[in-house]
Order: C-alpha cells, then structure tokens, then sequence
C-alpha cells in the first residue's frame, strides 16, 4: 500500500495534501480489490528461516554475478563452457513457494526458469554455465526448496 501511494506521489510530482489524501485512498481501494481477487493467502510458519534464505540468496546473487562476469570477459580458459538444459524434480507445492522458487532461480544470474510441469513435480531451468547436474539438483533441492519447504508448508 506504501509503495502504490509513493508511486501515485512520484507519478503526480507533487506532495500536496490533495495529491496524498487521493493517493492514499487510491492506494487502499487497489490493496482492497487485489486482495479479494487473490484466492489464498500465504503462511509464513517459520519467519527466521525466510531471513536466512534471503541472505543466502543475495549472496549467492553477488557470486553468480562474479561467475558470468568471467564467463563473459573470457576469464574461463581452462574448461569449455558448456550451457544446457536440467530438469529438477520438486517436493515444494505451496503456489507461493513456487512462486518464490521461481524469483529466486530467474534473479540469479545464469540461471532461468524455464517450466514446471503441469503435476508441479519438475521444473525445468537452463543454466548458463552447466557442468555438474547432480550438483545443480543438490543445490536446488537442498540450499533453496528445502528452506521454502520450511516457510511455507
């Protein structure tokens, strides 16, 4: 709701108190509607895990930044660079689980998801820089779903 009203701020350029009082109902009315349109609502069981997974997560977004910045400079002489395409098989179920799953792997540079298969059991991705996929799996399942598992279910 703060980040609707802000941005109603910003788009009107203005800080009048007409421009907030208007901004500030525009931006409940939309909250109010949205919510009503959004069939279930999330449950975070274990609030201290999703703290640790997001800091695993920006770290793990600094190193994969540094790892395609070599592979795009050229700084990876001694092994081929072989891209190509894994498939995961999921325990996670929760949509919003999934849905972060998804946001984590897609913002992790050399990484995108690809597709989850309509049971929600395998998800696709392509990788980058692919060159053990037992260890991609691993990491998948264990440093990621394992935790949203945690979170969510």
């Amino acid at each position: 709701m703060i980040g609707l009203l802000a941005m109603w701020l910003i788009l009107q350029d203005s800080l009048a108190p007409p421009q907030i009082a208007f901004g500030l109902l525009l931006s409940i009315g939309a909250t109010l509607a949205l919510r009503a349109a959004r069939p279930a609502q999330p449950r975070l069981h274990r609030p201290l895990v999703a703290l640790r997974l997001a800091s695993r997560v920006l770290l793990d977004i600094v190193r994969s930044n540094v790892a395609v910045a070599r592979l795009i400079l050229g700084l990876v002489r001694h092994r081929e660079v072989r891209s190509g395409f894994l498939r995961v098989p999921l325990d996670l179920r929760d949509p919003h689980g999934l849905a972060v799953l998804a946001a984590i792997i897609t913002s992790t540079p050399g990484t995108i998801w690809v597709d989850l298969t309509r049971d929600g059991r395998t998800l696709t991705l392509h990788v980058l820089d692919l060159q053990d996929e037992e260890e991609w799996v691993h990491t998948i399942k264990q440093r990621y779903e394992r935790a949203l598992r945690e979170i969510f279910e």
